[in-house]
């Protein structure tokens, strides 16, 4: 799966499409605080690892940027604490 992941920041999501299925994790910025709200990912292409593909570069991302993240999606916060390298970034 190479499908790059694409940072549409004035819409406040990182997206891909699979298939020709819309693929996105949404987030809001206050500050230095990113909320990873929800994640989309169609059943259709469900089950192939996208969401969290999607997770880990919105975390990547936030590093990046020195901000600290909310985990508002259930989805994100569970990811999290399965890859708890992502944990210093908590807000």
């Amino acid at each position: 799966m190479s499908e790059p992941i694409r940072h549409a920041s004035d819409q406040q999501r990182f997206e891909l499409e699979i298939d020709g299925n819309p693929c996105r994790l949404h987030y809001t910025l206050s500050g230095n605080i990113v909320s990873l709200d929800s994640v989309q990912v169609p059943k259709a292409v469900g089950g192939q690892g996208i969401a969290g593909r999607l997770t880990r570069h919105a975390l990547d991302w936030a590093r990046q940027q020195n901000l600290r993240v909310r985990p508002v999606c259930p989805y994100v916060a569970a990811w999290i604490k399965r890859h708890p390298e992502y944990a210093d970034l908590l807000a």
